[in-house]
């Protein structure tokens, strides 16, 4: 399973409640999430097309079905989380974002990283990784370094 974000990538759903999310494919001129491959997580936002909720959180795609479960809710307009919000009727556009709170650039001539790690991720093969340290692990939390690429910690 690796972090995968990519351009372009809209689908609408009208799934309600708090679980998973079924997508009823591309919004027409962009991707589907089929781009971010079966069991990959990517960062998503969810927004209601007629009301004012909306949630961005990690989300883990699935080809079977064609689904996003909502893995990790980093903010929603409810407040709720890591609490996944409730949504109502209607339809939804899903899309790949990329969260402010996950950005790695500073405005100063800087990078930031957070200090923990508090979403279990892989790093993509052949890619190679740094952050800046000292950096913990949350529990139960997990970065694979898969053969042939490097996770830096200066």
């Amino acid at each position: 399973m690796a972090l995968v974000l990519a351009d372009r990538v809209k689908e609408t759903t009208t799934t309600t409640g708090t679980g998973t999310v079924t997508l009823l494919g591309a919004s027409t001129g962009y991707q589907s999430f089929a781009v971010v491959g079966d069991g990959n997580t990517t960062y998503y936002t969810i927004a209601g097309q007629t009301t004012s909720e909306w949630e961005v959180g990690i989300g883990t795609y699935t080809l079977s079905g064609t689904t996003l479960a909502r893995t990790t809710v980093l903010a929603n307009s409810s407040a709720t989380q890591p609490s996944a919000l409730s949504f109502s009727a209607g339809t939804k556009d899903v899309f790949v974002t990329y969260p402010a709170g996950r950005s790695v650039s500073g405005g100063e001539g800087y990078t930031e990283n957070d200090a923990t790690i508090d979403v279990s991720s892989t790093i993509n093969t052949g890619r190679n990784a740094i952050s800046a340290g000292p950096v913990t692990l949350a529990s139960g939390i997990t970065v694979t370094v898969p053969s042939g690429s490097v996770w830096t910690v200066v």
